[in-house]
């Protein structure tokens, strides 16, 4: 049947290219179906409304609406005179609400489709109430070109950003529509509103026909689009007035959000793309553009729940209702719940109730005006456990894309006596192969692969073999993290060696974990390469792996282990394993140190590629020496700063309860290396009945810093309650003791004492070893520097005299003593960095002193490079 040809039973009228001409053939529609089955008019009017405004918004061109009922069937068909645009269902986007017209014409209607002319085209549904069956459905999403085309070639695009993006945009535009037809005045000319949906819909419907040829958005690297040669000038219009509808959003003037900052990012790269390659420049990746921490690069396939399920580091995740979808087992493990119990419950059950507010005022803001404050950074914060203790954690929150282009919000915790969490990975990707990471050697982008077992040039393949382990050496030994390093290897043998690099050890409770799973490209992973923990290696295993962890190896595989062979779970899983990847050879061999076996290293080589050979053993063998030496001498240095922070924080004392004066504290180490510090508080009631506090640094950050910390905190303590001297002696005195003592021992140092009654007044006697001011905030809000007293640095000169002074300190005030890692940053002079704190100070001055040190933290320490130390207190007068 020609559907374009007008049936002559059915009544037809054409309308304007005009908003009113909405509800006009609405009720053209159903006056001319009167009589008919009342729930097949009212979907027909559903559904008239949707379609005509689709030809309203782009083809902007006189519509023809016509409709009849027939034999129990309504048949209706929307016109228009544009064929080369044609509809763009947006299956992949459920969530967006606006832009949904041809999904529910698909929902409701019994058939449905478009037919396409030279001069023009009809989209038609039928609705009926019987069983007969319906006729074929569905869309012709290509269309003719209405003149040449050009191709723009889309390097490593992201998929599943692309639907959140893409999705985004028409909610922006649907939403800028329909305030502009409401009367709204929204600064963009109608022309220009015009263009900019005519463009969009031209970028959907390539998009789509090019995703069509190419399937699998979530594999997609590389993309090559077709558009008309003639759509650059309206490029830039549909930028502006997204940017446009962006600020309206976040003024709150558009019911939508504004765009979250890796949707905005991803956006300017493609308008980039496309204008950039359409006046001759080539394609730049995605992968390479610069951004903000904020708008990290998003995967290259979409989030799964099943990683962060699998990931040996504690990880959750919430939607955009801020309730939690993924908690898996190490967080819940963390924070005191079951494994599951947390999945549908609201953030905030793990946020401690001081700071719930903040967080959905926060979370709030994010959403409103997509602008970022922690997301992308490493920010210390308390987490609240289910006994309801608090866990102080390092938080590293990024936003990722799901297949449906639904944003999840991602949290990674690291306890603060760990190492720092490293940035999430793209799975097969190394941390350190990023653009910001700058440890270990350079990759080249086609490094020579080393052919072992292959005749061929003896002294060049000699050349490459012991470039290969100096690399591989030089990977794990310039960086103190683990995970990093072990990364950054695999990826090394990946470009070079093998074609699947995979580390399996052995923790200190013998329990098998596996640490890296890396693939020459960035083709996602099965989620079972991802567990964390597995099967345990039990007495009737007889796999290859079970086999090196018992001593045994390096094992030549030939071929896949039969799945036959499989005695245990941990050798079907890694049966399995081979069978996923396509190996055609394998070398799995031992990771020993000093007689006693800790891992596994597992080299694929699949399809076509020359597999493994006897002659590869002697390199593999050389490379797990070196390998296992690495690994050794990182977990030792982990070892090292684990009990130096343990160290440290346990001499970090539990403040004293003084009636008439709060105090708070707070330490954080380092979120940007695995290095540790002397950074110390300390508070404790004299015998005159005077409070001391105490802030103080100790040059260094390693053990011996941290071990000397904990000498001077305790001669301190003994030297202040020996004799109730002024501080400045108190000062003097411990530098003689440290001197004494140390010699070579040099550190910063703040001693205090609170004096006056419990109503007041008080004042606040201290002295300073060349340490940062005390900072003192009103209750108003007014702040001022105590810089009195103030001398050389603990270990310069101990006979010298030391000064002291007197502050008063009014009722409701607050004194911050503070370590030089809340203020510090490179590249930016001390006094900016001080006056940056008395504005944060002034804004917290009248909030609780937790909450006066949570903001602090999260405000101006997310990825300070150094530790962290911080002492509140505020006089409070009795009554």
């Amino acid at each position: 049947m020609d559907h374009i040809s007008q049936p002559e039973e059915a009544s037809s009228r054409r309308f304007p290219p005009r908003p009113e001409s909405v509800p006009a053939a609405r009720h053209f529609v159903r006056a001319v179906l009167a009589g008919a089955d009342p729930d097949s008019v009212e979907t027909a009017e559903l559904l008239v409304s949707e379609l005509v405004t689709n030809a309203v918004l782009h083809a902007r061109t006189e519509i023809d609406v016509s409709a009849r009922a027939l034999d129990g069937e309504v048949q209706v068909r929307i016109g228009d005179r544009r064929p080369c645009r044609a509809p763009v269902p947006q299956r992949s986007l459920p969530h967006t609400g606006p832009g949904q017209g041809l999904s529910m014409v698909e929902e409701l209607a019994s058939a449905y489709g478009v037919d396409t002319g030279d001069e023009r085209k009809a989209v038609w549904f039928a609705l009926r109430r019987d069983e007969r069956p319906p006729p074929p459905s569905g869309w012709q999403t290509t269309a003719p070109a209405c003149g040449p085309t050009r191709t723009v070639t889309l390097v490593d695009l992201p998929g599943a950003l692309y639907m959140a993006a893409q999705g985004h945009q028409h909610a922006l535009l649907r939403e800028l529509t329909l305030a502009a037809f409401a009367g709204t005045d929204t600064g963009v000319q109608p022309e220009d509103l015009a263009v900019a949906h005519d463009m969009n819909n031209v970028l959907s419907a390539a998009m789509t026909a090019a995703l069509e040829e190419q399937p699998s958005v979530d594999h997609t690297h590389s993309l090559n689009v077709s558009l008309p040669a003639d759509i650059a000038p309206a490029v830039p219009t549909l930028r502006q007035v997204l940017d446009t509808a962006e600020e309206l959003a976040r003024d709150e003037r558009l019911l939508v959000w504004p765009s979250l900052p890796h949707n905005r990012v991803f956006r300017q790269w493609l308008f980039d793309q496309i204008t950039g390659q359409f006046a001759g420049g080539p394609p730049t990746a995605w992968t390479v553009i610069p951004r903000e921490p904020s708008a990290s690069p998003s995967e290259l396939v979409p989030w799964d729940a099943s990683h962060a399920w699998a990931s040996r580091i504690p990880t959750i995740a919430a939607d955009d209702e801020n309730r939690i979808i993924v908690a898996n087992g190490p967080a819940a493990d963390m924070l005191g719940w079951q494994t599951g119990e947390l999945v549908g419950q609201r953030l905030t059950v793990l946020i401690p109730e001081h700071l719930r507010e903040r967080h959905l005022a926060a979370f709030t803001r994010l959403l409103r005006t997509g602008q970022p404050h922690i997301l992308g950074r490493s920010v210390p914060l308390p987490a609240l456990h289910r006994d309801g203790r608090l866990v102080p954690v390092r938080l590293f929150i990024q936003t990722q894309g799901t297949a449906d282009g639904t944003t999840v919000f991602v949290a990674q915790l690291a306890p603060r006596t760990a190492p720092p969490v490293p940035a999430p990975l793209s799975p097969g990707e190394s941390r350190a192969a990023s653009p910001e990471q700058s440890a270990g050697p350079d990759l080249p982008e086609g490094p020579e692969r080393i052919a072992t077992g292959a005749a061929g040039d003896a002294a060049g393949g000699a050349a490459l073999e012991r470039k290969l382990l100096a690399d591989i050496g030089e990977s794990l030994s310039s960086t103190p993290n683990l995970d990093e390093g072990l990364q950054r290897v695999c990826k090394i043998l990946t470009q070079r060696l093998a074609d699947w690099c995979v580390v399996d050890l052995l923790n200190d409770s013998d329990q098998l974990e596996r640490f890296c799973v890396a693939h020459h490209s960035p083709t996602p992973l099965p989620a079972e390469a991802y567990a964390g923990r597995l099967p345990p290696v039990t007495g009737v295993a007889r796999g290859p792996l079970a086999r090196v962890l018992r001593g045994a190896g390096p094992l030549l595989l030939t071929e896949p282990p039969e799945p036959s062979e499989a005695k245990s779970p941990l050798d079907a899983h890694y049966v399995e394993l081979f069978d996923r990847v396509g190996a055609n050879s394998a070398v799995v061999a031992p990771l020993r140190t000093r007689g006693a076996v800790f891992g596994a290293l597992t080299l694929v080589r699949t399809g076509r590629n020359r597999p493994f050979t006897e002659e590869s053993l002697l390199l593999i063998g050389d490379l797990v020496r070196s390998l296992a030496l690495g690994v050794e001498h990182a977990r030792l240095y982990q070892e090292t700063r684990h009990i130096a922070e343990r160290l440290q924080r346990s001499l970090l004392p539990v403040l004293p309860e003084i009636e008439h004066l709060q105090m708070a504290a707070r330490y954080s180490p380092s979120s940007t290396t695995a290095q540790i510090g002397g950074d110390w508080y300390d508070s404790f009631v004299v015998p005159g009945g005077q409070t001391a506090v105490v802030i103080g640094d100790v040059t260094g950050h390693d053990l011996e810093a941290a071990v000397a910390m904990s000498q001077l905190r305790s001669m301190l303590r003994g030297i202040a309650i020996d004799r109730e001297e002024p501080p400045e002696e108190v000062l003097r005195r411990l530098d003689i003791a440290n001197h004494s003592l140390s010699q070579e021992a040099t550190a910063t140092c703040i001693y205090a004492l609170v004096t006056g009654p419990a109503s007041g007044p008080w004042e606040l006697k201290h002295s300073s070893a060349g340490h940062l001011p005390p900072l003192l905030t009103t209750h108003e809000g007014d702040t001022r520097y105590l810089d009195g007293g103030s001398g050389l640095l603990l270990g310069m000169e101990p006979d010298m005299p030391r000064p002291g002074a007197t502050d008063a300190l009014p009722a409701h005030s607050t004194v911050l003593l503070y370590t030089d890692g809340l203020i510090e940053r490179r590249d930016e002079s001390l006094d900016h960095a001080m006056d940056r704190l008395r504005r944060h100070t002034a804004d917290l001055a009248r909030e609780p002193l937790d909450v006066f040190c949570d903001e602090l933290l999260i405000g101006l320490s997310a990825d300070s490079a150094d530790d962290i130390a911080l002492l509140a207190l505020r006089p409070v007068p009795r009554g």
